[in-house]
């Protein structure tokens, strides 16, 4: 059995590689999409494992032990986790969502243009 963070790693390394392998292998626009958000999700996740530390806490000071110096109020950096990958995951969640969205419009669009779903037959589409 795995311990610490190397099953969420290894999870999100799947993930990126089922979307990735989603993309290139589908030729269905809306499959592309799912692949793209299975992608971004395994990302999201690879970036929250890697910023994971076994024994720490949540940069929520609400225990006394947590401070060094309780008469200026350090912190023991060695009791909490980096709260940055957690701000950078909540950013690309909203992004992503975005994105996502932009890319079912084209989808939408493309479809009620041509009438199907199949990227190759958007090839005189180019520039």
């Amino acid at each position: 059995m795995m311990a610490g963070n190397e099953l969420y790693v290894a999870t999100a390394l799947g993930l990126i590689f089922i979307g990735l392998a989603t993309v290139t292998i589908k030729r269905n626009l809306i499959k592309m999409v799912i692949g793209f958000s299975v992608a971004d999700t395994g990302v999201n996740l690879l970036i929250v494992a890697l910023g994971w530390f076994p024994n720490r806490t949540a940069p929520i000071i609400d225990d006394p032990s947590l401070l060094s110096d309780r008469a200026t109020l350090a912190v023991r950096s060695a009791a909490i986790v980096d709260p940055v990958p957690q701000a950078l995951v909540l950013t690309a969640i909203v992004i992503g969502v975005g994105v996502t969205a932009l890319m079912l419009a084209y989808v939408i669009r493309l479809y009620a243009t041509e009438g199907s779903l199949d990227v190759s037959r958007f090839g005189r589409m180019k520039w």
